[in-house]
């Protein structure tokens, strides 16, 4: 599994990726930012979390430099930290889990749904 951020004709990067740009433009290629660090922005623990989400659950905003395919760009993505140990300005790698929430907590039918997913681990 891949954490793709999609690039447009007009050199912008997103994630997640749409099917048009900001500015209208298509896309022309996807980028997969599990094989980049990233550097938190800023963080925050939740205390008071939906059914299945672990308890305290700490995230964090995540700006990526892409500039090495998409010149002088960065992207950002917000998702889970594997510990509630972070700080603005630390560097990051996304790392798959299997589960981000408990499958059965919710109210959706679990097979509905994919469970995995990245969250940020401290380099």
């Amino acid at each position: 599994m891949t954490m793709e951020a999609t690039k447009y004709e007009d050199g912008s990067v997103s994630y997640p990726g749409h099917p048009r740009g900001p500015d209208g433009a298509e896309p022309v290629e996807t980028i997969d930012l599990s094989e980049y660090t990233g550097e938190v922005v800023t963080w925050t623990t939740s205390t008071a979390t939906p059914p299945g989400v672990r308890e305290p659950n700490t995230l964090a905003i995540v700006e990526f430099d892409v500039s090495d395919v998409a010149e002088g760009e960065t992207v950002r993505a917000i998702g889970q930290v594997t510990t509630d140990e972070v700080e603005t300005g630390q560097e990051v790698r996304p790392v798959h889990v299997d589960e981000l929430r408990e499958p059965g907590a919710g109210i959706r039918e679990p097979e509905s749904q994919e469970w995995d997913g990245y969250r940020f681990e401290p380099v």
